[in-house]
């Protein structure tokens, strides 16, 4: 694609980033097939495709409109479009420099900031946000079935083991799963005490910065991940194995923290050596295959229940991990049910199920009927946002696959002792 941005971003780090994209794509159109808000609207510019010409007309100095910034934000980023592109477009990144330059141009109105700004400011904050859910408990008899579908019911604590190992990693606590999934973090917590390796936790890390940053508040975001950078630091240099994230949205974001910060002198060198420690959960016990196995008896037999796996678009577009999570519960013997349309996005996307509900509704409908349709006992995913956002549509409990392979080795365990 030919591009001719305009002088006011042609020069800039944004801009020369976004140059680089655009020439990438070549209007293929194959990224329609896989965009669900395209196969929801069937309109182009709510495909990567139009998309990626609003934002170019921009960069070239076209006037951006209410209706451009209306498209962009209908977009999910949940980068299906990327793993289809046959040129490697990042649409993830022009989608976010795109944003950026469309909402200083339109601005929002006054109710949209305020809720843009609530969300910045609650979303990543543990504390507020465990006020706000104790809040939503206490008023949820009178709230109406639309929000009270979204408190999710109280889990029943799991201890976290004491014992300590040669082999140490960190792990995020992130900053809605200590309220919305206390037993996620527990779990991998368990398993990898069984694996001999010690996680552990850095009080002052915490949310990871992709809530402020996807909302425009890059700045912020930035702030975020430099913050957890410092609290890091000293494990880092202590020398840490890895840094385990159990949320796939926040391993999406805490991989790309070489790149955001590549230009920050203070930073640069710190944030790729964190993006080169950072691994999903998954890549450590796929490690440990064989001693998980043993743990399980040496036999990866199927047990009774049948699960269906929803693998979140951070973890299958993201990350790039498409099927490596269903491969290796399958090799540990979990019996996954087939889900039709698994790379579509069930409408959590972060924020979006709040800012953009009905579309978030039709695409959790059409999720749920994916994921039943092959009558499993449970759900089990990778990421706290698809995991609460799933839970508000069924009665199948939803959880982290952590948490099913720490009570299947809890039952292994009593099984043996028997």
């Amino acid at each position: 694609m030919q591009t001719h941005l305009a002088d006011f971003i042609r020069d800039t780090p944004p801009g020369r980033e976004a140059d680089a994209i655009l020439r990438k794509c070549v209007h293929c159109g194959f990224c329609l097939a896989t965009c669900p808000t395209y196969q929801l609207l069937g309109d182009e510019l709510d495909g990567p495709r139009g998309r990626i010409y609003l934002i170019k007309q921009v960069l070239e100095g076209a006037t951006a409109t209410a209706k451009t910034q209306l498209h962009l934000d209908r977009c999910l980023t949940c980068r299906a479009c990327e793993t289809t592109c046959p040129s490697g477009v990042d649409y993830g990144r022009l989608v976010d420099i795109g944003r950026h330059v469309v909402d200083a141009q339109v601005g929002r109105g006054a109710a949209e900031s305020v809720m843009r700004k609530a969300l910045r400011t609650v979303i990543p904050s543990p504390s507020r946000f465990a006020l706000l859910l104790k809040l939503g408990k206490w008023m949820q008899p009178v709230l109406p079935r639309a929000l009270k579908r979204k408190i999710p019911s109280p889990a029943r604590a799991i201890p976290w083991p004491t014992s300590s190992h040669a082999r140490k990693m960190l792990v995020l606590e992130g900053c809605v799963q200590p309220s919305l999934s206390p037993n996620t973090n527990a779990a991998t917590a368990r398993v990898f005490d069984r694996l001999g390796i010690q996680l552990t936790r850095a009080p002052r890390a915490g949310c990871c910065g992709a809530v402020p940053y996807h909302l425009n508040a890059q700045t912020e975001g930035l702030d975020y991940a430099r913050r957890n950078i410092d609290a890091w630091w000293p494990h880092v240099e202590q020398g840490i194995e890895a840094i385990v994230m159990t949320a796939s949205g926040c391993a999406t974001m805490v991989a790309e923290y070489g790149h955001l910060l590549s230009r920050d002198p203070a930073y640069a060198g710190k944030a790729a050596r964190i993006s080169a420690l950072m691994k999903d959960v998954s890549e450590v016990i796929a490690a440990e295959k064989q001693k998980v196995l043993s743990l399980l008896n040496s036999k990866p037999e199927t047990q009774n229940s049948k699960f269906a796996f929803h693998p979140p678009c951070s973890l299958q577009h993201g990350l790039r991990m498409k099927g490596k999570v269903e491969a290796l519960l399958r090799g540990l013997g979990f019996d996954l049910t087939p889900v039709p349309d698994s790379h579509l996005c069930c409408g959590s996307a972060g924020t979006y199920s709040i800012l953009q509900p009905e579309l978030s509704q039709q695409l959790l409908d059409n999720k749920i009927a994916a994921l039943t349709s092959g009558a499993p006992s449970a759900i089990i995913t990778a990421n706290i946002g698809c995991q609460s956002h799933l839970q508000t549509a069924t009665g199948l409990p939803v959880m982290h696959w952590i948490e099913a392979l720490d009570a299947r080795l809890l039952q292994s365990e009593k099984t043996s002792s028997n």
